[in-house]
């Protein structure tokens, strides 16, 4: 058997009814040149049993006992096994098309910037349709197919789909791998690496078929609540090259822009004035910080940058047209976070 290209890294745990079908889309894939260490962790179920069968019939997958020390343990596990030049990773109830590894190789290879590459998803379910916000993240997601688009976008949300996801091992492992605390592991891992100069895309082609169910850790697991997610944000946006250092303006007094103003603060960052179009709310005081209408936005600041942390639904893009049609620039000028 050929040395692996690159390895999944596939953590699963009471997965009995969808992981078999994980793995084998995987191995059925254009790319032959693989490894799958899948990790057990801790299944009460009959997940081992698929994966030893697996196991059996394919040598390029491997079985790895995660003890049901959760998520970022078994990836982190897996991640000391692996020795390709880059590691994916998987969820056991998803689909991966074919060219899904492929094609993240070859942009990795093409690209020696890259640190890392999700893939545009097809989100689905078996039991209702998928929530219209969901299908907005999507949306969202499958639109950051350049880096700098990506780059613009990190702080609004997280911007890479975890499961599609094909990553420099080298990069990971300098970063520490996926960091263990009360945070998204996934957002936290690609702030770090953005942070450490890596660049990131998505790939425009859907390569993987990403399951929306009821019991996903983003909807049932504390770490991946909203607020965990602005702390992370905060976190990574006060060090920034945008941001470190220069006086901040908030626009959005609402509960996500206080809450990142105060994890902001915490961060050393200096919060210097709201920006909020309620009437009863300017000219006031928040926290002892002054809150000003839009129309006191003049020409574009020369010491100072604007970030923007209204989460209303299309407000972000109202906010974008009224900054730069005062000469504003993103990434220069102002950053959006919500």
């Amino acid at each position: 058997m050929k040395p692996p290209v690159v390895t999944t890294l596939l953590p699963a745990r009471n997965a009995e009814s969808t992981v078999a079908r994980a793995v084998e889309s995987l191995l059925e894939g254009t790319l032959r040149e693989i490894r799958v260490l899948a990790v057990d962790d801790g299944s009460t179920d009959g997940t081992r049993a698929v994966l030893e069968r697996l196991a059996a019939r394919d040598a390029r997958v491997e079985v790895l006992d995660g003890e049901g020390r959760g998520l970022v343990a078994a990836l982190n596990l897996a991640l000391s096994h692996a020795t390709s030049p880059y590691v994916a990773r998987m969820d056991a109830d998803d689909e991966a098309l074919p060219r899904r590894l492929e094609a993240s190789v070859e942009a990795l290879e093409a690209d020696p910037d890259l640190g890392g590459v999700g893939t545009s998803v097809e989100l689905f379910r078996e039991d209702q349709p998928v929530s219209p916000s969901m299908r907005d993240y999507a949306a969202w997601l499958n639109g950051l197919t350049t880096s700098e688009k990506l780059h613009r976008e990190r702080f609004v949300e997280s911007p890479i789909c975890h499961p599609s996801v094909c990553l420099r091992r080298e990069a990971v492992v300098a970063a520490g791998g996926w960091e263990h605390g009360d945070f998204p592991e996934d957002y936290n891992l690609w702030l770090k690496l953005i942070d450490r100069g890596h660049r990131m895309r998505n790939l425009p082609e859907v390569l993987l078929r990403w399951r929306d169910s009821t019991g996903r850790l983003t909807r049932t697991d504390p770490r991946y609540a909203h607020k965990r997610f602005i702390w992370v944000k905060a976190r990574y946006l006060a060090r920034s090259r945008e941001v470190a250092g220069r006086p901040l303006t908030v626009w959005g007094t609402g509960p996500g822009g206080l809450i990142l103003t105060r994890f902001l603060l915490a961060e050393g960052a200096r919060v210097e004035r709201f920006i909020d179009v309620h009437p009863r709310k300017v000219g006031t005081r928040i926290h002892g910080i002054p809150v000003y209408a839009p129309e006191s936005l003049g020409a574009p600041p020369e010491d100072t940058h604007l970030i923007a942390a209204v989460g209303v639904r299309g407000i972000r893009d109202e906010i974008r047209e009224a900054l730069t049609s005062r000469g504003w620039r993103e990434g220069e000028h102002f950053t959006c976070a919500a």
